[in-house]
C-alpha cells in the first residue's frame, strides 16, 4: 500500500516540487529571454502580431525548460523521500 510504505509522502512532495520547479523555471526562462533578446517574451504566441519563428522559439524554450526542471525536481523528491527499500534496489550493481 502506498501510504504504508511512505510512497504517498514522496508523491506529495514530488507534486509540490514539480509545481515550484515549473514556476521558478518559467521566471528564469523569461528573464533569460529578456536578457538575450532585449525584449519581453510574447504574451500571446498565438497572436498574428508575433512572428511565427518567435512564437515557435518561445514555445520550444518554455516547454523544454519547464519540463526538464519538473522532471529533475520530481526525481530528486522521490529519491529523497521514497521508501528506503526502493532506493537500495536501484543502487544495486547490475
Amino acid at each position: 500500500m502506498a501510504d504504508k510504505d511512505g510512497e504517498l509522502t514522496a508523491r506529495i512532495v514530488g507534486g509540490v516540487a514539480s509545481l515550484a520547479a515549473g514556476f521558478v523555471a518559467r521566471k528564469v526562462i523569461t528573464l533569460a529571454w529578456t536578457k538575450v533578446r532585449g525584449e519581453e517574451p510574447p504574451d500571446d504566441p498565438e497572436s498574428p502580431d508575433i512572428s511565427l519563428g518567435e512564437a515557435i522559439a518561445w514555445a520550444v524554450v518554455t516547454g523544454v525548460g519547464m519540463e526538464v526542471a519538473r522532471v529533475v525536481a520530481v526525481r530528486y523528491a522521490h529519491k529523497r523521500f521514497a521508501p528506503r527499500r526502493h532506493r537500495e534496489i536501484e543502487d544495486l550493481p547490475v
